[in-house]
């Protein structure tokens, strides 16, 4: 079992900035493949972005490649998402998973393949 809560949400203007973490309790952190995702009002949840087990491979959707970034230390079991250039858009509630996975380079998009969640951080972009 792990334990996720997301933290850092909150409203910026466009083109600001944000800093979400996620820490993790439990189970052994490096063990697990990590991602975010969002979900806006009347929206499905959506992948951000997916980091491997040990950091060495990332993934991002297209919607916020170049702006965000992904990052975790397994130190602290915690695990980050950088958001810069921040758009209206950009406004949903974030939550983090963790998938258990096969191998060290696998970074896993598909919602169903994550097996715990977090409880979310609501991000507001405003124009």
């Amino acid at each position: 079992q792990v334990q996720l809560v997301e933290s850092g949400g909150g409203l910026v203007q466009a083109g600001g900035s944000l800093r979400l973490s996620c820490a993790a309790s439990g189970r052994t952190f490096s063990s697990y493949a990590m991602g975010w995702f969002r979900q806006a009002p009347g929206k499905e949840r959506e992948f951000v972005a997916g980091i491997s087990r040990s950091g060495g491979y990332t993934y991002y959707a297209d919607s916020v490649k170049g702006r965000f970034t992904i990052s975790r230390g397994n130190a602290k079991n915690t695990m980050y998402l950088q958001m810069n250039s921040l758009k209206p858009e950009d406004t949903a509630v974030y939550y983090c998973a963790a998938a258990g996975g096969p191998r060290e380079g696998w970074v896993p998009a598909r919602r169903s393949l994550y097996d715990y969640w977090g409880q979310g951080t609501q991000v507001t972009v405003s124009s």
